[in-house]
This record gives structure tokens, C-alpha cells and sequence, in this order.
């Protein structure tokens, strides 16, 4: 009976010595560069001046801004998602094919869409000329250019990619809820909407909390690919974001110890919302049981 208590950590050691090299280890590094600061050319302890110097460096503090500026499109491609999978789960005429176009986009590397939107949106790019060659010139703006809609734009190329999984992973629990469900409600008289909000989004519950979180977690730490593609950070520091700024100060300015506390700042605030959802998760199953 004693060894039993110990067998399953022995199934699972290889597994977690392997993430040990892999991700304990580069975390502690992380740890120890970002409370360090070079000094005639040797590394010495400064505490938390590398955090303080970071919350006093206005260019953090914007990528900061543009990250929580980008999580407005979470609800939007919450809403888009369930909208779509509620209308393929419905029968449209070939909806299979529907199905594989909107997720065909989630497939497709972030460097090769990054390049095609960038050649859409240039000032004198597809879109702009489409406008113009309809007579809807005045509507042809500068997409990338503009420090006010640069970081919008950014924004509608990540939900246009995103957005097929969650289409994805409703339309796959939809198609596991019994159709006696709607059944019964079309028998006791409830209409279309009455049907979504009391059946259809109760049962994807699950689905739309991991989504949403996913969603989160890829505004405020997963956009790094789609923003050096696209802008590279400008105009200015418009689409400047948290990933970009570590990668810059990291590699470009040689400022590691600056690159590892933001990059401790960005795991903390991850944790945290994985921590949140996983206390969301226990007391909505409390509340159940109860």
C-alpha cells in the first residue's frame, strides 16, 4: 500500500523532469535576469528596479494599453462564433463546406495572413482600390498608416483568424445535445430566441468559458506574431504590445534584464486568469451540488 501511494508520481516522472528543463528551468532563469541589472560588466542584484523602471517607461505602458485595447474583440468573436455555429448547426444548404471555410482561416499560418492582410489594408492596396474602382473612393483610408485605426485593423486580422475555433468548438457540442431539447421546447411554444438563450447557450457554457479564456490569454500574450508582421509596432507605437516590446529590449536593445521582467509581468497576469478560472469552474460546481 505504501509503494501505491507513490506509483502514479513514478508513471509521471519522466513527464515532469522533461517539463522541468523545459519550462521550470527558463522560468527561474527568467526570475534571476529580470532582479538583476548589468554593471561594469558584471550582473548585480537591484530587487525590483527592473519592474519599477518598466511601470516609468511610457512605451510598456502603451503596449500595455494596446493589449487591454485588443480584448474588446473577445466578446466580439464570442458572439460571431455562436452566431455562426448556431446557424450551421441548423442545416444551412451545404454547411459542411461552410464549416471548413471558417476554419480554414485558424489553419493557415499567422505569418502568411499577416503578409496578405498587410498587402490588402497599405494605402495603396487591394482594398483601397476595390473602394476607389466602385466610386466609394473617400472610404479608401490609410488601414496601416493611421495611428487611429492601425491597432483596429490589427484587431479585425486576428478575429477574422480566430474565430473559426470557437465555430469549431460550439458546433461540436451543439451536434452532442439531444435533440429532444429543442424538441420540447418547439412543443411548449418557444420561439427562435427563446430556444438560444434557454437551451443553446446553457449547454455550450463549457465550450464559451474555454474559448473565452483562450481568447484572453491570446490578446494578452499571443498577438506578437500578427503585430511584427503587419506593423511591426507603428506607426509610432500604436500597435505596440507586450511581446513586441520584450522581443525589442530583449534582442534589438540588448536590454534582457528589462525583457525578463516584462516577460514575468505577462506570466503573472496569465496565471492569474488561468487561477480565475479554475475558482469560477469550483464554485459554479459548488453552486450546482448545492
Amino acid at each position: 500500500m505504501k509503494y501505491k501511494k507513490w506509483e502514479p508520481w513514478l508513471y509521471l516522472s519522466p513527464a515532469l523532469i522533461a517539463l522541468a528543463f523545459v519550462f521550470a528551468l527558463p522560468v527561474l532563469r527568467l526570475i534571476v535576469l529580470s532582479v538583476q541589472r548589468k554593471s561594469k560588466g558584471e550582473m548585480i542584484f537591484v530587487g525590483a528596479a527592473n519592474y519599477t523602471s518598466l511601470l516609468k517607461d511610457d512605451v510598456f505602458l502603451e503596449a500595455v494599453g494596446n493589449n487591454l485595447y485588443l480584448l474588446i474583440s473577445v466578446p466580439i468573436m464570442v458572439g460571431v462564433a455562436l452566431l455562426l455555429a448556431i446557424f450551421l448547426f441548423e442545416g444551412i444548404r451545404a454547411w459542411r463546406f461552410y464549416q471548413i471555410t471558417l476554419f480554414l482561416p485558424f489553419l493557415l499560418p499567422i505569418v502568411v495572413v499577416g503578409l496578405v492582410f498587410s498587402y490588402i489594408f497599405q494605402l495603396s492596396g487591394v482594398l483601397n482600390e476595390f473602394l476607389t474602382a466602385i466610386g466609394l473612393g473617400r472610404f479608401a483610408l490609410d488601414w496601416l498608416g493611421s495611428t487611429k485605426l492601425a491597432l483596429p485593423t490589427v484587431m479585425f486580422v486576428v478575429i477574422w483568424k480566430e474565430v473559426g475555433l470557437g465555430v469549431i468548438l460550439f458546433l461540436a457540442r451543439l451536434m452532442s445535445v439531444e435533440e429532444e431539447l429543442f424538441d420540447a421546447a418547439k412543443i411548449d411554444g418557444a420561439n427562435w430566441w427563446e430556444m438560444q438563450w434557454h437551451i443553446t447557450i446553457p449547454q455550450l457554457s463549457m465550450a464559451i468559458e474555454f474559448f473565452t479564456i483562450i481568447s484572453v490569454i491570446t490578446m494578452l500574450s499571443w498577438v506578437f506574431n500578427y503585430v511584427f508582421v503587419i506593423t511591426a509596432g507603428g506607426p509610432g507605437n500604436s500597435t505596440m504590445v507586450t511581446e513586441l516590446y520584450v522581443y525589442l529590449q530583449g534582442f534589438r536593445y540588448n536590454q534582457m534584464n528589462l525583457a525578463a521582467a516584462a516577460s514575468m509581468l505577462i506570466l503573472a497576469v496569465t496565471i492569474i486568469i488561468i487561477f480565475i478560472q479554475f475558482r469560477l469552474r469550483e464554485g459554479q460546481a459548488g453552486w450546482e451540488e448545492f
